[in-house]
């Protein structure tokens, strides 16, 4: 019996700011579900802040639980030069993992002046980038398989290519 296997994937949220984070994560596991995943093909882990998100995500790829991971929070711009800091250290380490473990790390979080950007992204007038950002990271799983299996078709010019 030859069965598909499918990918496992993470979705790490940020808890705060959760009225805008809740929704992207809504819209990502709507769209693994959509893109064919199961709920047993998804471990969902919550986190404090935006911050802790690349430690989350570390720990998913050391114990090998998952073959990709969709990155989601709200980070919005307050009085201080917090939102700097935590916006950069966010994405700098999300980008070293997928890097270090070579596996993508889809980033949905969200950087925003105000809630209502927040929002208009989180399944508003802007869509929901958690689920564009669940797409991406399938996209990259299923692009990291066929360079691994060779699958590889040829272009209009002969050149080994794949196109998604």
């Amino acid at each position: 019996m030859n069965k598909k296997k499918t990918f496992q994937i993470g979705v790490v949220t940020s808890i705060f700011n959760s009225e805008v984070t809740f929704k992207l994560e809504e819209g990502a596991i709507k769209a693994l579900i959509s893109l064919g995943l199961t709920h047993r093909d998804l471990l969902t882990v919550r986190v404090p802040g935006a911050f802790e998100i690349p430690l989350a995500v570390k720990k998913l790829f050391e114990d090998g639980q998952v073959d990709g991971v969709v990155a989601l929070g709200a980070v919005i711009r307050g009085d201080t030069s917090h939102y700097d800091y935590v916006c950069s250290a966010v994405e700098r380490g999300c980008s070293a993992l997928s890097l270090e473990f070579g596996k993508p790390v889809g980033f949905g979080v969200l950087t925003t002046d105000t809630e209502e950007q927040a929002l208009a992204r989180a399944g508003g007038t802007h869509g929901n980038k958690g689920a564009e950002t669940a797409s991406c990271v399938i996209d990259m799983c299923n692009l990291l398989k066929a360079l691994k299996n060779k699958a590889l078709g040829l272009d209009a010019h002969g050149h080994q290519s794949y196109n998604l």
